[in-house]
Parts: structure tokens; sequence; C-alpha cells
């Protein structure tokens, strides 16, 4: 393991250091992804006002906009000591067709992403359709499931709540969101079931996870058909025991990937016409579930904001990427010549993805797709021993310093990689480090360990050396 830098410039003796022999393991601990904590309910049941209470601060939208759907929202969240995550599954307009499907599939795609599920339902109200309708998805889900009979304002209104046993969720759990009633006793509970990292997220074993995401029309069900079809191999229907919705195995050059059911290739097209929250929830779901992700996009159109938001949505999840550039076949040369600005320009914030261009018609280009997603896994799942990165950082920090700040030049001490899946690395300092720096150093890594496909995290810790502390 390499030194951290003395004030000299020397390679300093790293017991100087306030820097543990468990700092690895505890890093480890540290970025590992926290639990995640689904909501979920039909409209107004007060599932943004239950998330807000477990918050402790007003930050869900309480109000649903008409004509305005919401996808899931995720919120950092802690319960005597205990960090997770919390999914607000959001609303839709609550004259929204087909209400009964739509409950039944925000709690599928919470069921196959959520280490822990809250369903909320209005005891004052009682069980309605959309209720039962999720409530046998959930039943079925082998995850933990916390049933929250909302607006229990008093203990007379009790009874009311114990009439939702009828649901086979087990016991109600009587809260009132909006006085804070009983929900310290419903996060109890979920906390004592809850693991200490996602499962979700960090689950490994069996065959890689390929979400297909991207705007309608962009060719994402025509693509699955082809890759199903053209390898000749039979694709396994694979109704898992906690999802609804059914991933597809296809064996693609001897070696079968599992792709998470985003395009609906079974499914027929009228079905979920007409629903931005279903295609919503299901193209976040997906990410979720998924390894490596295909950004699915249409070289004959120029690239809009939707394209960009997906984008924004895949590397904020920190999954590999692969960008597919679909519709290769239509492309004349003017217009691969403007592709190629047009993402040079729009695209520079993934310029590290490796980019295909492919035709699901034709299947021409489709030979690249394996390499590009085995290449991208490979950089997610990679690992720089701690040795190799101070050598490294320490020969690019003597070629370019740090910028002065505050008539101070930080300076890198000791560097660590907390985890992959991500790569995420730790960098202990003697100060702030610009954003640029940070940048510059994360093109550097590139440049030297490749990490193509993968987003990388920097984390800056600015650490004082023993005896400074005041």
């Amino acid at each position: 393991m390499t030194d951290p830098v003395n004030d000299d410039g020397t390679w300093a003796d790293e017991a100087d250091w306030d820097i543990g022999e468990d700092l690895e393991g505890e890093l480890e601990e540290e970025f590992a992804p926290p639990p995640v904590v689904a909501v979920v309910g039909r409209p107004n049941v007060g599932k943004s006002t239950l998330v807000n209470r477990i918050l402790g601060r007003r930050e869900a939208v309480v109000q649903d906009i008409p004509g305005v759907t919401r996808d899931r929202v995720s919120y950092d969240a802690s319960w005597l000591g205990r960090r997770f995550v919390v999914q607000d599954t959001g609303g839709w307009e609550p004259d929204a067709k087909g209400l009964q499907q739509l409950v039944a599939e925000q709690a599928s795609v919470a069921m196959r992403t959520a280490d822990a599920i809250i369903i909320v339902v209005d005891a004052v109200v009682g069980a309605t359709s959309a209720d039962e309708a999720a409530a046998k998805k959930l039943q079925r889900s082998g995850k933990p499931v916390f049933l929250a009979a909302n607006k229990v304002d008093n203990e007379k209104m009790e009874a009311e709540a114990a009439s939702l046993w009828s649901l086979g969720l087990g016991e109600p759990h009587p809260v009132s969101a909006i006085h804070g009633r009983g929900v310290a006793d419903l996060l109890d509970a979920v906390l004592e079931k809850l693991p200490e990292a996602s499962e979700v997220a960090t689950r490994t074993g069996g065959p890689r996870r390929v979400a297909l995401v991207g705007k309608p029309n962009v060719g994402k069900s025509s693509l699955l058909n082809r890759l199903a079809g053209d390898q000749r191999s039979v694709v396994h229907d694979v109704a898992g025991t906690t999802v609804d919705p059914v991933d597809s195995l296809i064996e693609l050059d001897g070696k079968t990937w599992r792709f998470i059911d985003t395009a609906g290739l079974r499914r027929k097209v009228g079905q979920a016409s007409g629903h931005e929250f279903y295609a919503s929830v299901r193209t976040r779901g997906a990410i979720d579930a998924a390894e490596v992700v295909v950004v699915l996009m249409d070289s004959a159109e120029t690239l809009t904001e939707q394209d960009q938001r997906i984008l924004s949505m895949v590397i904020e999840s920190g999954r590999a990427v692969v960008l597919a550039f679909n519709k290769a076949d239509l492309v004349d040369e003017d217009r691969r010549y403007t592709l190629d600005k047009e993402v040079e320009r729009e695209l520079a914030q993934v310029q590290w993805a490796q980019r295909i261009n492919i035709s699901a018609k034709t299947g021409r280009g489709l030979h690249r797709l394996v390499p590009a997603l085995e290449n991208a896994l490979a950089s997610w799942d990679a690992r720089i021993s701690t040795g190799r990165l101070n050598t490294f950082l320490k020969e690019v920090v003597q070629a370019t310093p740090p910028p002065v700040r505050g008539g101070k030049q930080p300076r890198i001490l000791f560097a660590t990689q907390a985890t992959a899946r991500p790569p995420t690395f730790v960098l202990f300092t003697s100060g702030f480090l610009e954003a640029g720096y940070r940048r510059f150093l994360e093109r550097r890594l590139r440049e030297t360990f490749g990490f193509q496909g993968s987003p990388i995290r920097i984390n800056v810790r600015v650490r004082e050396k023993r005896g400074s502390k005041r």
C-alpha cells in the first residue's frame, strides 16, 4: 500500500493519518447500496403524506395535479440510525383509466426493485378493487409487505383498520400520516425485516440482467424479438417468484442473458397505450432490476429531450451502459455525419459508453451487442487494488497538482476503491478538490484503467492530520 504525501511533497507514513486498518471494510459497508422501501397504493390514500412523515421533511408532492403524471421518486431516509431509501411511487390523474391495472403494475415493479413494501390503504374508505388487485400481487412477492391502514386519527377508528385483515397481507398497522400517529411503530416493524444493504442491488449469480430502454417506437420490441428469433434459441418465459412482469432468457453467442421485461415481447401493442405512467414506471423498474442498460435511440431522428431524460435516469442509477442507435438501415451519409456531431455535442456526459449502430429490422450490427455488454459489465465489476490506485494517483498528482484554493494547495493523502458496481473511489485529502480537478482525475482513471461502459463515482473526504484537530 502506498503512503500519503507530506507537506514537503514526500509520500508520508500512513500511521500519521487517522486512517484505520479496517478502512476498506468500513467504506464498503458505508457505500453499500442502502435497502429500499417502496410505498405503493392507489391515488389519494396518503402515500406522499406518509413519505413526508417518514422523511421528517416536506419533500414528496402531496397534491396530484390533474393532467400531470409522476414516476417513482427516491429519497434518502433514516430511522434510529439506520439508513434506507424510500420510493414514493407517486400518483397520476385520479380519473386515470385502468386504475386497477395501474396500481397492480406499481405493486409489480415495487416487488422486483424494493427490499420491503408498504401498501397504503384508506381505512375510512376500506379495501377497494384496486387495493385487492395490488394485495394479490404482493401476496406472491416473497418480500416483507406492511399494510398501512391510513387515516386512523383516533382509537375509535381502529375498528375500520381491523377490517383490512381481509386483504390477506397480515396485520394492518393503523396510522395517521397527517398527524404522525402510529408511524413510529410501523417503521420499527419495517426495520426489523429490512436487510442492512439492498439485496436487490447487490444480488449476484445467474444470467446477467439487461434492460432495453428508450422512448416509444424506438424499436425495443423489434430488437428483443430479433435477438430471440435470430439465435433460434428457446425463449423461456420465467415468471419469477417475486415478479409478475415476465423476463426473457435469450441465448446469445453461447451465453444466456436475462432481458428484463421492458419492451413487452409478448404483449399486444394496444395493451399499455395511453398510460404514460405505466411506461414510466416500467422503465424505472427495469433499470433498477438490471445490471447493464442498453439505451436505444433512433438513428434517423434528432436526439430529443426525452432521450436525454432517459439517459440521465440510467446514469443516475449507476448501472453499466451501452448506447445502441437503431434503424441504421434508414440512415444516409449526410445523416450519419449529422448524427456523429449530435452525439459529440449532446451526449458528452457519456463519452465513456460504447456506441453501436444497429438495425433490429435487418439484423445489421447486432454482432456488436454482446461484446459491448460484456465490456460494460467487466468495467462495472472492476476493482483496482489500493496499492495500484495510490501509485497511479501519486504519478498523476506530481505531474498535475490540484489547483490552489484559499491560498493552500490541497493534497491527496490516500485513496481506495470502496465498492464496484459502479466503481466508487474515496479520496482522503487535506483540502477541497475542485469539480474540474475531479473530472480530470476521472478522465485519467479511464485512460489508465479503462472503465468503458461504466459510470465512475469519486467521493472526496477532507481529513486533518492527527494532533491538528482543535
